[in-house]
């Protein structure tokens, strides 16, 4: 998509250009000019798709509704948007009258600019491949097994549900996601891919990953703990991005570090699911997890906790635990103890090394909660699983 930009901001004109330039399909800023007068006096040969105006230029010209009209007929086939600093309410009214229909702040917040030009493109019938969603692991205490269910999860959620899923390794120091599910060693991690991230589209994300199975590959964490300064909030933003258009869904195995990175990534999640065991201090360290989430504002609803290791008749109840916490329990992961250490040991995932393990049963229920995905009963996914014919 090819936009116009009409600013006298070089440092916008740069900044627009940069995030466009990471889109996928991009968005192309060709040409700019540096008040309405001028796009009037020199029109473009071939119309832009979009054409994006800042008002917020103290020239007479950035704000005259009679000049903006005037150019709205000129490209009558072009959205558009403007950009504002909330200076010129009656240009607005005029604006929206003219067939405007997305305003946007400055200084620019590039989540809403990105949404914008999403719904842009969406009625320009320029659509993404898919629309992905981002769902994050966290472990509320060090040893929960939040990395081994996201890992696992992702390959049943690949190999159950025919979902294209990407995982991305997100712990700022030692991350060893790729050593629960591959013996793979990565060439290229989540750093290097930051340190290229002018060059991110769908192929070169594909390119950098550890394939495990068909549909489903992880991209690791710097095994130099040193290479973690190269990753940026901004960067984050642009790999989720791409992220979201090429896989089905993006699976975050945040560790339990909250910094600038993990909270910008936890941001734009549609689901977080904070991983611990029916233990006091795993307890007591999930509510001061939730704690920091609702002083971020995140949706309660948004939050939902994944019990690992539970076992029945524990003198610490799944009932105790949504009390003390106030959060959901989504689901429960048995104490399976000789499937899982076998299955870390090896890299192997437990729906391929241990199909009939409780593990194994329990990934398999996880995929059709999270994915919604209702199979008839008698095809269901334990049938594919454990390859139950009719006859059986």
């Amino acid at each position: 998509m090819k936009a116009l930009l009409i600013s006298r901001d070089t440092q916008l004109y740069a900044e627009i250009a940069s995030q466009g330039a990471a889109r996928v399909p991009p968005l192309n800023v060709a040409a700019s000019r540096a008040s309405l007068r001028d796009a009037l006096e020199r029109p473009l040969s071939d119309s832009p798709s979009l054409i994006i105006v800042d008002i917020s230029d103290a020239d007479a010209d950035a704000a005259d509704g009679d000049l903006l009209e005037r150019l709205t007929r000129h490209y009558s086939a072009a959205h558009f948007m403007l950009l504002t600093d909330n200076h010129h309410p009656d240009l607005l009214i005029r604006a929206m009258r003219a067939g405007v229909r997305e305003v946007l702040q400055l200084p620019l917040v590039h989540r809403a600019l990105h949404e914008a030009i999403d719904r842009i493109a969406a009625s320009a019938g320029v659509v993404a491949l898919r629309d992905g969603k981002i769902l994050a692991f966290i472990a509320c205490k060090g040893g929960s097994g939040a990395t081994f269910i996201s890992t696992n999860f992702g390959y049943a959620l690949a190999t159950l549900a025919d979902k294209k899923v990407l995982l991305i390794d997100l712990h700022r120091q030692f991350g060893d996601a790729t050593l629960y599910v591959s013996d793979q060693k990565p060439a290229m991690t989540l750093s290097d891919v930051c340190q290229q991230i002018a060059r991110i589209d769908g192929p070169f994300l594909e390119s950098c990953l550890v394939h495990v199975a068909p549909g489903f590959g992880v991209l690791a964490a710097a095994d130099d703990p040193g290479q973690t300064t190269e990753a940026k909030p901004e960067h984050i933003d642009t790999i989720l991005r791409v992220a979201r258009q090429h896989y089905d869904y993006i699976l975050l195995d945040v560790g339990r570090q909250i910094d600038a990175v993990s909270l910008r990534a936890l941001d734009g999640t549609d689901a977080i699911y904070p991983v611990l065991q029916l233990a006091l201090p795993d307890i007591r360290d999930a509510r001061r997890l939730l704690d920091i989430f609702r002083s971020l504002g995140y949706v309660t609803d948004h939050i939902r906790l994944i019990v690992n290791r539970y076992e029945k008749g524990g003198k610490l109840r799944l009932q105790d635990l949504h009390a003390a916490l106030g959060a959901e329990v989504l689901h429960t992961v048995p104490n399976d103890y000789i499937a899982v250490t076998d299955s870390v040991n090896q890299g192997i995932p437990v729906l391929q090394l241990a199909r009939t393990s409780a593990a194994a049963r329990s990934l398999a229920d996880l995929v059709e909660v999270v994915a919604s995905r209702r199979i008839p009963e008698a095809k269901g996914l334990f049938d594919r699983l454990f390859g139950r014919g009719e006859d059986d």
